[in-house]
């Protein structure tokens, strides 16, 4: 049940909202302010549980805990655009509110749905574009499972951050990059199923009527201002997605071998953090190592591995650093070169 904590995010945000003033910026501060404080306090845990299986009931616990951030999400959303609504709030409070939102949409949105879209079934794939739509990356779930899992830690990958490439650089490259590589995905799907581009089995067509009526049901409900806001928000949580992909896999690059063709993706073509909190209120995926080498692993069961890249940090304090890029590279180019190295 240590996974509850996942949820301290949204509870942070939704009770600054409603104290209202500097306390509007609650989950962002709890975010990259409190976390990243208290891991650098608390050590690090890489050991494993011995080969961790679940029974069936376990199983559901863990699986329950994810679908219950679809109405965490979509509940601390309305209350958000309700506060932004009432005429008295002041502008920082609107930015506090925002940024807060965008916290929430991104490590209780994005985040879950990444994992959910990785899931055979379907109600659990239909969860993961819930959660994807107030942060407009639903196209996401195409990129991620047919591109990013395919060519990452290569060339052809947008979401692989190159060395000595900056954060503000990698967000034109990876935001860009993934809706155009996900409108080819889906163009070479809809041929080899035959299916011309206006159809509702055109998965990136349905999303962007999806998205287009999520923006319209927001201007009758709360009118333009407040879609705007929305808009904000939603930005602020699919560029908190993007800084995670950053540092996921920065620099890393996977040798291309005699024939043509990249080498297996193994655990080493991800950086992996074992810090305790990170792991626990982004349910496991600093674990990612693990995640690109068995992309199948529900959350719960991801393991460390001795031959990963590590981390110095957790994930939300790394993604401190990333904002600072003389700072990021000064750590990392050098974990980079001993990698390189020792390999």
């Amino acid at each position: 049940m240590k996974y509850l904590f996942a949820y301290t995010i949204p509870i942070a945000a939704i009770i600054g909202i409603y104290l209202g003033g500097l306390y509007t910026f609650s989950a962002f501060a709890y975010a990259f302010v409190l976390i990243p404080l208290i891991e650098l306090l608390l050590p690090s845990q890489d050991v494993n549980p011995h080969k961790p299986q679940y029974n069936n009931t376990q199983n559901l616990v863990f699986d329950i805990l994810l679908y219950l951030n679809v109405p965490i999400v979509y509940g601390s959303l309305l209350y958000s655009l309700f506060k932004l609504s009432i005429s008295s709030i002041t502008t920082i409070e609107t930015v506090g509110i925002i940024l807060s939102l965008g916290v929430v949409l991104g490590s209780n949105g994005i985040n879950v749905a990444h994992e959910l879209g990785h899931r055979p079934r379907m109600f659990e794939k239909i969860l993961s574009k819930i959660l994807l739509l107030p942060s407009f990356y639903t196209h996401f779930f195409i990129e991620h499972n047919h591109g990013h899992h395919l060519h990452v830690a290569t060339p052809e990958d947008p979401s692989t951050a190159k060395l000595n490439q900056n954060l503000y650089q990698f967000w034109i490259q990876s935001v860009a990059g993934t809706y155009m590589k996900a409108w080819k995905i889906q163009r070479k799907l809809n041929k080899d199923n035959n299916i011309s581009t206006f159809n509702f089995k055109n998965d990136m067509l349905y999303f962007m009527i999806i998205q287009l009526l999520y923006l319209v049901a927001l201007y009758f409900s709360f009118g333009l201002t407040i879609t705007v806001y929305a808009i904000l928000a939603g930005i602020v949580g699919l560029l908190l997605l993007e800084t995670i992909n950053y540092i996921e896999h920065y620099g890393l690059l996977r040798n291309k071998l005699p024939s043509g063709r990249y080498e297996r993706v193994t655990e080493q073509h991800s950086w992996n953090s074992n810090h305790t909190i990170g792991r626990i209120v982004l349910y496991e995926l600093t674990r990612h190592s693990d995640h690109h080498f068995k992309s199948q692993k529900k959350y719960q069961t991801l393991t460390n591995h001795a031959t990963s890249p590590q981390l110095p940090y957790g994930y939300p304090t790394s993604m401190v650093l990333a904002f600072f890029p003389p700072l990021w590279f000064k750590i990392m180019n050098k974990r980079l070169t001993q990698k390189v190295l020792t390999a």
